[in-house]
């Protein structure tokens, strides 16, 4: 029952990360990333850096909900949230807001939650490879 248990845990977090994360993607499929490349280039980096977005919030986080490589989609996921973190949310980082929440909790959580999935990996209910990357 442990062993069922432990998947069963894996397959929910990887479905809660994964799952929020794809709507934020599927936003930017609908809406754009424009805003996006004007924060990627004022940060001094090239405009197509933006792009790479639609990896970290489209294709990953499908590759995490279906337990495919997901040890690195999950990696992914975490160097996309932390390049968020740095360019847009660099100064809430140090702040509390009005309801004494941590101002990038959200992001932290993903981060935390990305980088859990890639140590636990995606467990038996999956349809990668037991053993491989998941």
């Amino acid at each position: 029952m442990g062993a069922r248990i432990d998947d069963l845990g894996k397959l929910i977090l990887r479905f809660g990360i994964g799952g929020i994360l794809l709507v934020h993607g599927i936003s930017k499929l609908q809406n754009g990333i424009g805003f996006v490349e004007q924060m990627v280039s004022a940060n001094g980096l090239p405009a197509f850096v933006a792009y790479g977005v639609y990896v970290g919030e489209v294709l990953a986080p499908v590759l995490i909900i279906a337990g495919v490589f997901t040890r690195p989609a999950a990696l992914v996921i975490a160097f996309d949230l932390l390049g968020a973190v740095f360019m847009a949310r660099r100064a809430d980082i140090g702040k509390i807001t009005g309801g004494g929440a941590w101002a990038i909790e959200v992001e932290a959580l993903f981060i935390l939650g990305a980088l859990a999935i890639a140590c636990f990996g995606a467990g038996r209910l999956a349809l990668g490879r037991p053993g491989g990357y998941n």
